[in-house]
């Protein structure tokens, strides 16, 4: 029972915006609309900024209608008799998506190194197309971990080595970054608890691992309150009083903020002294110089983002006791 629930909770997230289903499908973006004002169909989800997001369950749907027309059906018609196939309960759901095998992962790559250089050229419509074409295929999580990870690697380095400027940076870095925060405020049904705090480290900017362990803890069903760059410790732990979290989790890059971020006890001693919120960090300077994860109170989540994400839901698990 919980194996078909999650499926259906899968093939019902919304995940893909109205350009990537119009490619999906063949059905232009003006003509969805029509449909939608029209007929009240298909059905669509809406972030926080208004833009519609399609399920996989939604994609099928619109795939069988298109059919039906092109054998000469009318529109309304075929609408009108995928309801009653779904009130009997004879539509076929759509299959729910294999995760990914390791033996893909040169495919993956292929993903990432087109979706690196639409990026590049400055081409967003390209980065839109391939990211949709990778969803159809992936999972989500194997997206986050192998093909934007990598491609914001790839941005930083030529960035850092004189191969772009800041401004083509800028661009694919922000592109990149509104899809991570685009994908974690949806997911599968969230457990009933108050959210996991997200921040980086007093002075720390660089946000691209938090934002996609957000997106990853959100797969795993963990609600979160993502604040992002820079938050000055007294702010945060104003925030963790009022919000009661079940765990806060602090990234810093390099030795300025983690310096500061030694401090964190001053500004939450009842965490520091009760263990309630825990107070978990992660990021490059405690891979690289192990030395500092004997200064940095807390708990030390691991090397990898997917260590990271495992470690935490252990963590959030047990303090729900959840199984």
């Amino acid at each position: 029972m919980n194996k078909i629930y999650a499926e259906t909770s899968a093939q019902e997230e919304p995940l893909y915006n109205i350009g990537v289903v119009a490619r999906m499908t063949g059905i232009p973006v003006a003509t969805l609309r029509v449909w939608e004002r029209r007929y009240a169909f298909p059905s669509s989800a809406r972030t926080g900024g208004g833009h519609r997001l399609y399920s996989e369950k939604e994609v099928a749907r619109l795939r069988w209608v298109k059919a039906r027309i092109d054998e000469g059906m009318q529109t309304g018609r075929a609408i009108r008799a995928l309801y009653h196939l779904e009130k009997e309960k004879r539509f076929p759901e759509p299959p729910a998506a294999a995760p990914a095998s390791r033996l893909d992962d040169a495919s993956l790559a292929t993903f990432h190194d087109r979706l690196r250089e639409s990026l590049l050229l400055h081409d967003t419509e390209a980065a839109n197309r391939i990211l949709g074409e990778a969803l159809a295929l992936y999972p989500l999580e194997d997206l986050v971990l192998y093909m934007v990870s990598p491609a914001l690697t790839d941005i930083g380095d030529a960035w850092m080595s004189g191969r772009i400027n800041a401004a083509t940076e800028h661009l694919a870095t922000n592109y990149l970054r509104h899809r991570l925060l685009m994908w974690m405020v949806t997911g599968p049904p969230p457990h009933p608890i108050q959210p996991v705090v997200l921040a980086c480290a007093p002075e720390e900017w660089h946000e691209g691992s938090l934002l996609m362990l957000g997106v990853l803890l959100r797969r795993r069903g963990w609600p979160v309150a993502y604040l992002g760059q820079a938050v000055p410790l007294p702010d945060l732990a104003d925030f963790v009083r009022q919000s009661a979290p079940p765990a806060v989790v602090l990234v810093a890059m390099t030795e300025e903020p983690a310096r500061a971020l030694e401090e964190w006890p001053r500004w939450l001693p009842e965490a520091a002294q009760t263990g309630h919120p825990l107070i978990c960090y992660g990021g490059h300077i405690f891979t690289q110089q192990p030395e500092w994860r004997s200064r940095m109170p807390g708990v030390f989540l691991g090397e990898t983002l997917q260590e990271g994400v495992a470690a935490l839901d252990r963590l959030l698990r047990a303090a729900a006791n959840l199984p």
